[in-house]
């Protein structure tokens, strides 16, 4: 379809505007360097076609200082580009660093002097910008440094105007330094620079109105000079910031990367480690029980869980089933999983043989006493008595875990409380109570369970765990959780499994 004229005209004006305007700041630096290559190109086809004679003193001085600002640019640029400048920037401040920067800086206010226009005795210059530079970025040593070969460079080559002009350049890189200082080391911005350039130029003028005898000689200069000096050294100074601004942008980018590189293998790592400590302590062996038929599984996520399941034997009739959850995978939450099973079985095997509600108690007391971190804890704990068929049990937060009951082939979902452990030191817990018969199936699972998705977006629920339930409630505990994995699996298709999921199927003889 054609587009109208007005849509052309925005289409149109947007490239122009992606392309003058672009996101990226590599290409900002890169059309500001064709930006002052065109500059510099179009200061020399004036002077080459107007000539001194056509254009008036002022003018003419400005467009050479101009031609050699853009010159001395682009060779600060390349100088910038280098190690020992970065180094700087970096405030690696080595001998080494610290050398070149100065011979290489004040080599370009030489440049600058030798660049420049006589006048009267007086040199037209941009001689200035380079201590300047120097000291903004480098401090008061490299300021004066670099001041000091171009302002005693300056004072030989004689002239009405040699100390004046000498020791501005001095002062240039020494006042740049202390405002390097002043500002605890960061550089004080484009804007700034500018400013600090057109000012150091202007002090500058002042200086050769002061020292320069005969007065009238030194007016008549400044006159003639004051303009084009402070433009064109502002100028370059507005150029060279912005590039000054944008490596320090580079070096901001560059370290947030290897940050977030750094942070990342950090993050690798703990996980390797946590999923370590998570497998070692999964039970190898599932107790064997006359009348109670026991298969658990753990399916394990793209990152370490922070899923754990045990069976605890307490007498020939009588065993603790425990699954829980922590709320975080990384090594301080797998080290809670580790500590907590370690107190479930010590206080499960002692001879107190507490109820089900003062083991979680006591079990929360000391975790949340000893985790000085916010991480949390759901676990279901239950003691299954087979002489009675009866299971007390706490839920404290957990994944509620489904019951099939044969009788009536229904499925019923075992209560929970909202206490999460290691969050309040004291909390009251009251034990629950399930009676069992010939049959009757109980799964346990963990929450990974229902982050598992189908391309549909829809999650894996309850619902479909009983259906599984209720079709395979003749088959072995083996079986019904292998028919669970593999309809998880089926599920979820070619997906990857967000979360660790853990099943246990028991099933009454």
């Amino acid at each position: 379809m054609k587009q109208n004229p007005q849509e052309e005209l925005k289409d149109s004006l947007i490239k122009i505007r992606s392309f003058l305007i672009p996101g990226d700041d590599e290409d900002k630096v890169m059309y500001l360097h064709a930006v002052v290559a065109l500059l510099g190109s179009l200061c020399a086809f004036f002077l080459l076609e107007y000539g001194e004679m056509s254009l008036g003193m002022m003018e003419h001085t400005f467009l050479i200082l101009i031609e050699k600002t853009c010159v001395i640019v682009v060779i600060a640029y390349i100088i910038s580009r280098m190690s020992f400048f970065k180094g700087i920037l970096q405030k690696k401040f080595t001998i080494r660093n610290q050398i070149l920067m100065i011979a290489a800086f004040g080599a370009i206010s030489v440049f600058g002097t030798y660049s420049g226009i006589n006048i009267m005795g007086a040199i037209a210059n941009v001689r200035d910008l380079a201590p300047m530079i120097a000291g903004l970025v480098g401090g008061p040593w490299i300021g004066l440094g670099v001041g000091l070969i171009g302002g005693v460079h300056r004072f030989f080559l004689g002239g009405p105007t040699a100390i004046a002009c000498g020791l501005a350049t001095i002062l240039a890189g020494l006042f740049g330094g202390l405002i390097y200082v002043i500002n605890k080391g960061k550089f004080i911005g484009i804007i700034g620079a500018v400013i600090f350039a057109a000012l150091m130029e202007s002090f500058h003028m002042i200086l050769n109105l002061l020292i320069t005898k005969p007065y009238s000689l030194a007016f008549t200069i400044v006159q003639d000079l004051a303009g084009p000096m402070i433009l064109a050294n502002s100028l370059g100074m507005l150029v060279f910031a912005f590039i000054i601004s944008n490596l320090l942008k580079e070096q901001k980018t560059k370290q947030e990367r290897d940050q977030y590189l750094d942070e990342l293998e950090r993050h690798k790592y703990e996980l390797q480690v946590a999923q370590k400590i998570q497998k070692s302590f999964l039970p190898n062996n599932i107790p064997s029980m006359k009348r109670l038929d026991i298969s658990a599984i753990n399916l394990p996520a793209k990152d370490a869980g922070g899923d754990f399941y045990d069976f605890i034997t307490l007498s020939d009739e009588k065993i603790a089933v425990v699954i829980a959850d922590v709320s975080d995978r990384k090594v301080p939450a797998t080290l809670l999983m580790a500590v907590s099973r370690t107190i479930i079985r010590s206080i499960s095997e002692s001879a107190l043989n507490p109820k089900s509600s003062q083991l979680v108690e006591y079990l929360n007391r000391l975790i949340t006493e000893k985790s000085k971190s916010d991480v949390s804890l759901t676990l279901f704990y239950g003691i299954l008595n087979m002489e009675n068929k009866e299971m007390n049990f706490i839920n404290a937060g957990h994944s509620p875990p489904l019951v099939f009951k044969s009788k009536d082939k229904k499925i019923i979902s075992l209560e929970k409380t909202d206490v999460l452990l290691g969050v309040n030191k004291n909390i009251k817990l009251e034990d629950k109570k399930l009676s069992l018969e010939k049959d009757d199936i109980i799964i346990f699972h963990t929450d990974g369970i229902y982050s598992v998705t189908n391309v549909n977006g829809e999650h894996f629920n309850n619902d479909l765990i009983g259906e599984i339930l209720i079709k395979n409630s003749p088959k072995t505990s083996k079986e019904i959780i292998n028919d669970l994995k593999d309809s998880i699996r089926g599920f979820c298709g070619k997906g990857v499994l967000e979360d660790d999921i853990s099943l246990i199927v028991l099933k009454v003889k």
